[in-house]
């Protein structure tokens, strides 16, 4: 049996370090998709903290502040889950709060690719990480932020898909958005 180099294999500090997840992303809004994210990694992990990307790159339609509280409130009643942000490289995030499993969810193939590509740089630049890729139910396949915005944006109905606090802060914007057309 060939003997593994220790040097490139990542060290264990236990299972106990291991009992946390974090599932990062913009989530501009969070949405029943991410919520049944969240419950597939409780299953798997008993804390998952949803830690919200503040990202100068993209032009979210909600504040941070809105974001952490859509999901607050999308999320209570579930155990275990914790809410928090970052602002720079998810690496330095995990290491900061010494978290080793990061959850990406999946809807398609696309997703995978893409996903699959930011588990590797990531472990790149810091080999302890692990990357958990979970399914959504297929209800939520076709679910994503991006539609829900463009819907409720133009007037469409998005109950079901986002918790009552995001619906009501869409229409705002939706209305806000009209009123200065």
């Amino acid at each position: 049996m060939a003997k593994r180099n220790s040097s490139s294999t990542p060290r264990m500090s236990g299972a106990r370090s291991r009992r946390k997840a974090v599932y990062p992303g913009t989530f501009d809004p969070f949405t029943y998709g991410h919520r049944d994210i969240v419950l597939r990694a409780l299953q798997l992990f008993p804390d998952v903290t949803v830690a919200v990307l503040e990202n100068p790159q993209k032009s979210p339609v909600f504040s941070l502040e809105e974001r952490k509280a859509i999901i607050r409130e999308t999320t209570l009643g579930l155990n275990g889950v914790e809410v928090d942000s970052f602002d720079g490289l998810l690496v330095d995030y995990v290491r900061q709060k010494g978290i080793y499993v990061v959850i990406r969810g999946i809807r398609a193939v696309s997703d995978f690719d893409y996903e699959f590509q930011m588990a590797l740089m990531n472990r790149r630049h810091y080999e302890a990480i692990e990357t958990v890729f979970l399914m959504p139910a297929e209800a939520y396949t076709y679910l994503s932020s991006r539609l829900v915005r463009e819907i409720a944006l133009l007037g469409g109905d998005v109950s079901g898909l986002v918790s009552p606090m995001a619906e009501r802060l869409l229409k705002e914007r939706a209305n806000r958005m009209k009123a200065s057309s």
